[in-house]
């Protein structure tokens, strides 16, 4: 059903790029990573939200392509952030273009992505496009704070987060864009208003922050060639990992000046060799083990929260599979 879901609505992202010039430079580009086939989690559960409480993929799918555009140009700038080099399998738009092109093509797909919503009105009526465009403004808002947060936090090179910093920033920076806004505008389009979005809150929220804990997890230890990005590539990034806030809250203390002399050093001459021995130490003092009990813990929670919202529901194909992706998001080892 992710694929289903995935398919549908990258043919709608085609159908919103214009065909016109500039091509090789920017419009040739917007579908350089939707076509290289991510999850689809964000429009997969904004579909089967919507479908849920009864409504059509006709009536839900601009809103599943504007969650899409905006995803993919989340990403484009996030790779130029962490001067990422590879992004499902291929090198990154920056690596593969330069950082002004793919800075401009994350632009235009932020600007692209706006424009699938406001033809929710033909569909939904003035009142629900409306309700709609207001996630969708809330959803960035949220997502760009958290992404300023953690930037942050690695360009004063702060050592002393707790997890509590950073499941905060996890729930704006993942969690609202990722799990709890494409449930909220499924359930809204789906019910035609009548259900109250923030039901959807604390399950999105579960959801969100097992699936950023499991990802970098993966990061640290999946098979490259299906992950699709380098692994050990968020060490040295200097992302505030759950594993990585474990880790500087319980090594000596000549480990920690290690650690904390690594992520002042800028991202390209960063050792690799000193990210392997950050690695070790978190095998060392469980800082993985720690997190994967913590993503498990998260998604139990999010099991109860779709029991709770969902029980009342008719049994459908798309409530089966928002039950079973809870479990797809932790099980999953790519």
């Amino acid at each position: 059903m992710l694929k289903d879901y995935g398919s549908e609505t990258l043919k709608g992202i085609h159908r919103y790029i214009p065909k016109k010039e500039p091509k090789k430079y920017l419009y040739d580009l917007i579908s350089e990573y939707p076509d290289r086939g991510g999850k689809g989690f964000r429009p997969g559960l904004c579909i089967a939200a919507c479908k849920a409480y009864g409504g059509t993929l006709d009536e839900v799918l601009d809103s599943a392509i504007t969650l899409e555009l905006l995803h993919n140009a989340f990403l484009i700038h996030d790779d130029v952030e962490d001067e990422s080099f590879y992004r499902r399998g291929k090198p990154t738009l920056h690596e593969s273009n330069n950082q002004a092109i793919a800075i401009n093509v994350g632009d235009a797909m932020n600007v692209l992505g706006l424009y699938p919503i406001f033809k929710n009105r033909e569909k939904l009526g003035g009142r629900i496009a409306q309700q709609v465009f207001l996630e969708v403004q809330h959803m960035v808002t949220e997502s760009v704070e958290g992404q300023a947060m953690e930037l942050g936090w690695r360009k004063d090179n702060i050592p002393t987060l707790s997890e509590t910093d950073y499941l905060r920033m996890i729930l704006k920076k993942t969690c609202w864009y990722t799990c709890m806004h494409p449930l909220r505008i499924g359930a809204i389009i789906g019910s035609n208003g009548s259900v109250n979005p923030d039901i959807f809150n604390r399950l999105g929220y579960f959801m969100g922050t097992s699936f950023q804990i499991q990802d970098d997890i993966l990061n640290l230890i999946a098979d490259e060639k299906r992950y699709g990005k380098e692994i050990g590539g968020d060490i040295l990034e200097g992302k505030r990992t759950l594993m990585l806030i474990h880790l500087m809250g319980r090594c000596n203390p000549d480990e920690h000046t290690t650690i904390t002399d690594f992520l002042s050093t800028p991202i390209r001459e960063r050792s690799p060799q000193k990210a392997k021995l950050i690695l070790e130490w978190m095998h060392r003092y469980g800082s993985i083990t720690h997190a994967k009990i913590t993503a498990k813990y998260l998604a139990g929670g999010a099991l109860k929260e779709f029991y709770s919202i969902f029980s009342r529901l008719p049994d459908t194909k798309d409530k089966a599979f928002l039950e079973s992706i809870i479990l797809y998001m932790i099980n999953r080892d790519y």
